[in-house]
């Protein structure tokens, strides 16, 4: 669809296997640039305390992280409220303090290039490791509330509470990560990440935490080849806002109480960069094709953007988690199917016959 947020993002890629990953400085300054360059945009660098004053059709995408004078006005609307979950982020470490010595590069099952670095522990290793790890001291949350922790951005302590195993068959999950020097698998393995272009950090994956700072330096310190590691950034846990989305916004992302505003990214109850961008995108469109007096967009469900909008604004019932795009959203294929294999691509190809179809019929999405 042209989202220059894509292509952004793969232009200032790191190498990552399978995954896009991005250098986050990098990525953020091409943004902004081209946003800043484009002579019809004016930027205005001001806090938005009322919507009230906001001249309609508009987008809200304050994102996890909305100020409180905002969540008080999207409050007022929503009339049940927002919801919030937990969410944390993994420790950065500088390159150069890494001992490499004790680490091989690979990526799993050797898909791709080898981009991640692998620290193998043995099983003494790892016991002494896990055991630091459920020990150590945690940071406090706000008062009074509780720890509503998203499954996807678990902290790796919580995960370690769960049983001994669970993180070596989760992040440390040495399957398919064969050490070249030994020609065997480890026990468990803790990957590292380049954090950017040049290759001056690196990010431990998985790593999700709320350890205390000092904490987190005593018990990652005990990971292989990370012994001296300086760490250019601790993990932290943050409070994440997002709205309960069904019944509130229609999936064109426009609110259904107050027509010409929208709603985007992760306050939409979307979870991940590409599904924010693609809310991002939907709104966009729809708020344009509105100001020029047309009617808005509906993807179809078939389609990973249809289905994820559906899913923001059609939920059922009180419960209502962010989510991702994944195969569980699109429709199940008719027929008998031989395998899930078979299904998922039955999926793919339904969804890209569908999309452009779709992009088809609907012409110039901005004119309608």
């Amino acid at each position: 669809m042209g989202s220059l947020i894509i292509r952004c993002a793969e232009e200032c890629s790191v190498p990552a296997g399978g995954s896009l990953s991005v250098d986050r400085v990098l990525f953020s300054d091409s943004v902004e640039r081209l946003i800043h360059d484009n002579p019809r945009i004016e930027i205005v660098r001001e806090e938005v305390r009322s919507l009230g004053s906001i001249p309609l059709p508009a987008i809200i995408a304050t994102g996890p992280l909305t100020s409180p004078g905002m969540l008080t006005e999207l409050e007022g609307i929503a009339g049940s409220g927002s919801l919030y979950m937990y969410d944390a982020v993994a420790p950065i470490i500088s390159a150069d303090t890494i001992d490499f010595s004790k680490v091989y590069e690979a990526s799993r099952y050797g898909k791709g290039t080898p981009d991640y670095l692998n620290c193998p522990m043995d099983k003494t290793q790892y016991d002494k490791f896990y055991d630091a790890l459920i020990a150590a001291e945690r940071a406090p949350l706000s008062k009074g509330e509780d720890m509503k922790l998203y499954e996807a951005c678990m902290p790796i302590e919580e995960m370690a509470d769960r049983g001994r195993d669970t993180i070596r068959f989760g992040p440390l999950k040495p399957v398919g990560l064969e050490d070249p020097r030994t020609g065997s698998e480890p026990y468990a393995v803790v990957q590292l990440r380049r954090e950017d272009l040049p290759g001056s950090s690196y990010n431990i994956v998985g790593f999700q935490t709320r350890l205390k700072w000092p904490e987190q330096k005593r018990v990652f310190s005990m990971i292989p080849g990370l012994e001296n590691a300086e760490f250019v950034r601790y993990g932290v846990v943050h409070r994440n806002t997002y709205l309960h989305s069904p019944g509130l916004l229609g999936p064109d992302m426009m609110f259904l109480s107050r027509e010409g505003l929208f709603a985007a990214g992760q306050l939409t109850g979307s979870e991940g960069y590409v599904e924010s961008t693609a809310t991002g995108a939907l709104a966009g469109i729809n708020a344009a094709r509105l100001a020029l007096g047309h009617d808005t967009l509906v993807f179809p469900e078939t389609t990973c953007i249809g289905a994820l909008a559906a899913y923001v604004t059609h939920g059922k019932g009180d419960v209502f988690d962010p989510m991702g795009i994944c195969f569980g959203l699109l429709p199940t294929p008719k027929g008998r199917m031989r395998s899930k294999k078979m299904k998922r691509q039955m999926q793919i190809d339904a969804a890209r016959e569908d999309f452009e179809a779709f992009i088809k019929e609907a012409g110039d999405l901005f004119a309608g």
